[in-house]
């Protein structure tokens, strides 16, 4: 098998590409990879250089992919190594630059080695690893993190030796609930009643909903949506990287996977949330508002996404990273991985020791938090 590093993903065809992405994944589609590069959201601004490794067989045929990224900083990453960056500077050491593969932004789980149905997939995960080093070692990087694999292929990581960080999301499961009403049922009675009297108090301030998907937005709709957006970022201090224009492209490129909530006060747009929808699954993304309403941030962001779930027959809803509020109302924590490669032996005995003592505290910390879930005790997931 040959491969290749393309420094940018217009240089594969987008059927091909797109052949190896599981369960209509939005996040590893095409599409929304693509969109990031051409629109500047990645990139040398950003310090997210795309060096994505494909995979091709002996007649030339595209058999496996992995999402990788040249990075200059730990910026959009939600697993944290501040603290490894800063030990080998003190160390007079360079962490920088490393390997990334992830989804820039975007922390939701998924496959990071793709590869064609029908193919041996413990093969082409065998021979994406092995490149990603030898690319690393040849970049003389510091090391390559694998951020949010799917459970499977992370057992695949740790028989390479990587080291394994593990950490906690919260995340909802679909046990074929008919409407919301019956998920609700299974709560205590006391959390029950609280998650109605949240939704009491959106309505008794008259507001309006709409779901919507991205492809049934108007430009106008966008552009509240987006200003959304950039009021989050620009309260939390933080970069909006994402573009107006990028937005508006996935709603034409993959708009059916694009799932908004927006929120109306006497005619007005003053809130709303983004998600996107694989096959299976609805990942939350970003919210922001105007104003703010009381419970609102709950309604837009977590019972109507629920909801939608229930109405199309969704599995799960993974709402993004943190938020312990988010136990009482039905997501449950979930142990969320990453692997990593580092490529002084020093320095991966010094951090083998830190993810081994971090890991018994995520998992006390998960452990502590089911036994707060809203569920009545038999139907505790």
């Amino acid at each position: 098998m040959h491969v290749t590093i393309l420094t940018a993903l217009s240089q594969v065809p987008r059927e091909e590409w797109n052949a190896l992405v599981p369960e209509e994944h939005p996040f590893l589609k095409y599409e929304f990879l693509s969109a990031l590069e051409s629109h500047g959201c990645v990139g040398e601004r950003f310090g997210w250089l795309p060096q994505h490794i494909v995979l091709y067989d002996s007649v030339g045929r595209l058999v496996g992919a992995m999402p990788l990224y040249l990075k200059f900083n730990s910026y959009g990453e939600f697993v944290f190594d501040m603290s490894w960056a800063q030990a080998y500077d003190r160390a007079n050491l360079d962490y920088y630059p490393k390997l990334v593969s992830a989804i820039p932004y975007t922390p939701v789980t998924g496959r990071r080695l793709l590869y064609a149905a029908g193919q041996e997939a413990a093969k082409i995960e065998q021979r994406l690893t092995s490149a990603a080093i030898e690319h690393a070692e040849k970049l003389g990087c510091s090391s390559i993190h694998w951020l949010f694999p799917s459970s499977e292929q992370h057992q695949h990581l740790m028989q390479h030796g990587l080291l394994s960080r593990m950490d906690c999301q919260f995340h909802w499961q679909n046990l074929g609930y008919r409407d919301f009403e019956n998920f609700l049922s299974r709560f205590t009675s006391r959390k029950r009643k609280n998650i109605r009297k949240e939704r009491r108090h959106v309505e008794s301030e008259a507001i309006r909903l709409k779901v919507l998907h991205g492809n049934e937005m108007s430009r106008e709709e966008w552009g509240h949506l987006y200003q959304f957006y950039r009021l989050t970022f620009e309260r939390k201090q933080g970069l909006p990287t994402l573009s107006l224009a990028f937005f508006l492209e996935l709603s034409e490129s993959m708009g059916d996977q694009v799932v908004v909530v927006l929120a109306y006060k006497e005619g007005r747009c003053v809130a709303g949330a983004l998600n996107y929808r694989s096959a299976n699954t609805l990942y939350g993304r970003h919210w922001g508002c105007y104003k703010e309403f009381r419970s609102l941030h709950f309604e837009v962001c977590y019972y109507q996404g629920i909801e939608y779930c229930i109405t199309h027959g969704l599995e799960r809803f993974e709402p993004g990273a943190q938020g312990e509020y988010k136990a009482s109302r039905g997501f449950s924590p979930t142990a969320t991985y990453s692997a990593h490669w580092i490529a002084d032996p020093r320095f991966r005995d010094a951090i083998a020791e830190f993810v081994t003592h971090e890991q018994s505290h995520v998992q006390a910390y998960i452990d502590q938090m089911r036994s707060h879930s809203p569920y009545k005790k038999p139907d505790n997931p």
